[in-house]
Order: structure tokens, then sequence, then C-alpha cells
């Protein structure tokens, strides 16, 4: 085991039925549903933030990558498209994968070659621990890289 190992602290705060405000470290953030679903829309559904996740993990984890490599990034993008399976949330049924499958179609601007871009795409499903926790959950991540010159 790794001598690496450390302690998150996250806290939470129920502030209603949907609204939970986070504290981590000295940032503060609120957790909220949409209006629609009874929310005040102070802020991402939980589930958002799950993906959310994902994309900041996706652009740290791919630029510590690319600069270790030698490589500078430009600039980068990050979109996904998530299937998810409500029927868990309707507490209509349990659902084991709720999240089916990701698509993350990322927009990068690099001086690093398709074959260094290849190599990082390695490291990254190695490195990424939020892609790691929702792909061992049972969930594809698709990824369609695109490299502007």
């Amino acid at each position: 085991m790794s001598n690496n190992i450390i302690q998150i602290k996250v806290e939470g705060s129920s502030k209603s039925h949907s609204r939970t405000d986070i504290l981590a470290r000295d940032v503060e953030c609120v957790i909220d549903e949409p209006i629609a679903r009874g929310g005040t829309n102070l802020g991402l559904s939980p589930t958002e933030t799950l993906i959310s996740s994902l994309i900041g993990c996706t652009n740290v984890i791919t630029h510590r990558i690319l600069e270790k490599m030698g490589f500078k990034v430009f600039n980068m993008d990050i979109k996904a498209i998530t299937k998810f399976n409500r029927d868990g949330v309707g507490l209509l049924e349990e659902v084991e994968v709720p999240f089916p499958e990701i698509l993350l179609n990322i927009e990068i601007s690099t001086d690093a070659s398709e074959i260094d871009i290849n190599e990082a795409k390695k490291q990254l499903s190695m490195f990424c621990p939020i892609a790691k926790v929702i792909r061992n959950s049972g969930t594809i991540i698709n990824e369609n890289w695109v490299i502007i010159s």
C-alpha cells in the first residue's frame, strides 16, 4: 500500500430537501435541484456534479500527463453526453448502473502528435481517479478526441 494515501474532508449541510451546502477546504459550493424538480436552481444537481467531476479530472490529468511528456496544452474543451437511467432516483426500482454510458467529446489544441495523444489517452485511463470509479461501477466511458492544430 502506498504512503500517499490521504484523507479528503468534505462537509455537507442540508438546507432543504433539494439543496446541500458543501464545504471543502475553504471553498463553498451548492448542490441543488432545478426548479422543475422542486429545487432552487442555485447549483448543479448531484448527477451533474458527478459528471462535472469527470470533466474536471479529465482536464487535470490530461494536462499533467502531456506536461510530463514535455508537451503544452493550449486549449482543451470537454463536453459530456450522459445516458442516465432515472428509475432509481424515481424510486421505481433499484438500478445497478444508473449511468450506462458517458460520451466525452474532447477537443484539444496541443503541440503533441497524434501518437503522443494516443499514449496520453492510455495514461488517462490509468490515472484519472474519477473515471476509474465510474468505469468500475459498470459505466462505459467513450472518448471522442479531436486534435486541433
